[in-house]
């Protein structure tokens, strides 16, 4: 075996027992010694190496890891144009913020005008980012109103609803009496949601997914996810689409030698039912889909299923008071159907990834858990509770108690705080958004991801979020709820392993590891913590192969 030696101003390890370290070895893709130079002389003095001193001036950290987004849905919506709330910085580009419903329509306009005068009049213009409390209302006669010619789809920020104007209703063959009274669809405003996106979907995956624009999103996806200091993705609901497709095309673009990440592939129970497979058979195509498996794609035992609705939408379920404006949040599985489907997979032995938004969310997601350990205790079953975006402190209580794991996305509070304290329900429990800080000490293995496009997928603005939980206007919520920053880069890498169940693999760097590495050009636990998320990233390593950004 040849050893590689990688030396460093300081190696933060994330393990308790060797917190630093000055050097780290490497051979066939896994960690040989983490230590110094001079402490590594045995391994050096019976293998051939060599000395690679090009990351001495900066800091090593484990391979961050994103333990929950959608590349899919990210390739999905990467071609399209962006008009959104805030600014977003992408490798290729910035996007300016539109904070009117004027501006939005506005850039409609503009978006259409440019495309107009090069020569394409009617090809469909799918826009995302929509959101109301920013963007106003928006209706299929708005949309009419920028072209009558052009089909045009405009996708919430939440992604869990869309807009079709009449030119996009007439060219998919839509008509009122087709739609039939279907749920989630409101025909006059050209308006699906939650379970009507489901039948939209259907409708528009032969655009969406056809292979020459899939692939060129998967190819962004990829270059997101690297800029982002990434080794490890975890696809939180493979079959969001349709699941052939997505793998082909997965394996296709991000399955290669040449991507610096794995992804680790979790189905989604709920999409895999639109082929009309009971509970029981998608638990059994899952037990078959290791077999799948490669060395950068990994299926294993874990299933996605969904309890509330969207975050962004303010379709979360909430408990008493409710909302502001007294409307209701929606139910993606009906509660009975949902432990119904929970026990099918409990009882298999698999970890099940919750999708929960609103506290009514997370109770109900308590009691299907609290239901299932009653009827067969299990230890170390992995059950997560994902998003988490309203809670209550005894809910945190529950969690620990029925030993489930949160992986939580904090960026809601940077983005949606201030205005759902303002339009939403309330400055006390806006401010309290992603409970991070109680989790933790509580002891509840406890992460952050981007659900991306949700948030932006770079951990250390995730990290930033939980440690100084300041909305984007600058004010800091919830201040009690604050993580340490030691805290935050565990929720990026050690938890987040935990949650994906390859701790014992990845997230820390200890002996037999994989040598997965982020490369910062300062030290995260000596910079100001509002610094965090402004720290370059020089570079990944990717069991063992430097990847310079």
């Amino acid at each position: 075996m040849e050893l590689t030696v990688y030396t460093a101003r300081s190696i933060i390890t994330m393990n308790r027992s060797w917190p630093r370290a000055e050097a780290v070895a490497v051979g066939d893709g896994r960690i040989v010694e983490v230590g110094t130079v001079e402490s590594m002389e045995p391994w050096l003095r019976r293998h051939p190496h060599r000395i690679d001193e090009r990351f001495a001036g900066c800091v090593l950290l484990p391979g961050f890891i994103d333990p929950h987004l959608h590349p899919t849905m990210a390739a999905v919506l990467l071609p399209m144009e962006f008009v959104t709330a805030m600014e977003w910085k992408l490798p290729w580009g910035r996007v300016e913020p539109v904070t009117t419903a004027d501006g939005f329509v506005d850039r409609l306009r503009a978006i259409d005008a440019a495309r107009t005068g090069a020569g394409d009049h009617h090809d469909p213009l799918f826009v995302w980012a929509y959101h109301q409390l920013w963007h106003g209302t928006m209706s299929r006669e708005l949309l009419d109103g920028v072209s009558r010619s052009r089909p045009i789809c405009v996708w919430h920020r939440s992604f869990h609803e869309l807009y079709l104007s009449t030119a996009f209703l007439d060219h998919l063959d839509l008509t009122e009496a087709r739609l039939g009274g279907r749920p989630g669809i409101d025909w006059a405003a050209g308006h699906f949601y939650e379970a009507g996106l489901g039948y939209a979907i259907a409708k528009l995956n032969p655009l969406l997914l056809a292979p020459e624009r899939y692939a060129a999103g998967l190819t962004r996806l990829a270059s997101v996810a690297h800029h982002g200091g990434h080794t490890t993705l975890g696809d939180l609901a493979v079959g969001l689409f349709d699941f052939e497709t997505e793998w082909e095309a997965t394996s296709a673009v991000l399955g290669g030698a040449d991507v610096p990440f794995r992804i680790e592939l979790v189905p989604s129970g709920l999409g895999l039912q639109r082929g009309g497979r009971s509970h029981a058979e998608i638990a059994e195509f899952i037990a078959r889909l290791p077999e799948r498996n490669t060395d950068k794609l990994r299926f294993g035992d874990h299933v996605k299923l969904f309890a509330d609705g969207a975050f962004f939408s303010q379709l979360a379920q909430v408990g008493p008071p409710g909302y502001i404006d007294g409307h209701h949040g929606e139910w993606l599985m009906a509660p009975e159907q949902l432990l119904e489907a929970a026990r099918v997979y409990w009882n298999a032995g698999m970890a099940i990834h919750l999708h929960v938004t609103g506290d009514l969310g997370l109770e109900l997601g308590l009691d299907v858990l609290a239901a299932l350990q009653a009827e067969r205790p299990r230890f170390e079953h992995g059950f997560t509770f994902e998003h988490v975006g309203f809670s209550t402190p005894e809910q945190v209580d529950r969690i620990k108690a029925l030993g489930a794991n949160v992986s939580a996305n904090v960026h809601y509070l940077h983005e949606l705080g201030d205005m759902y304290a303002r339009e939403g329900i309330g400055f006390e429990r806006a401010s309290q958004m992603a409970r991070l800080g109680s989790c933790f000490r509580a002891g509840i293995t406890t992460t952050v991801h981007s659900d991306f496009t949700m948030a932006p997928a770079e951990p250390l603005n995730s990290a930033w979020v939980a440690v100084n939980r300041v909305d984007h206007g600058g004010r800091v919520l919830g201040r009690a709820e604050r993580l340490t920053v030691e805290q935050a880069l565990a929720a990026i890498t050690i938890n987040a392993a935990k949650v994906l169940g390859r701790a014992d693999e990845l997230g820390s760097i200890r002996a037999g590891k994989r040598a997965d590495f982020t490369v910062l050009g300062d030290d995260p636990l000596a910079v100001d913590p509002m610094g965090l998320k402004d720290l370059e990233i020089v570079a990944t390593v990717f069991e063992g192969v430097p990847h310079p950004i």
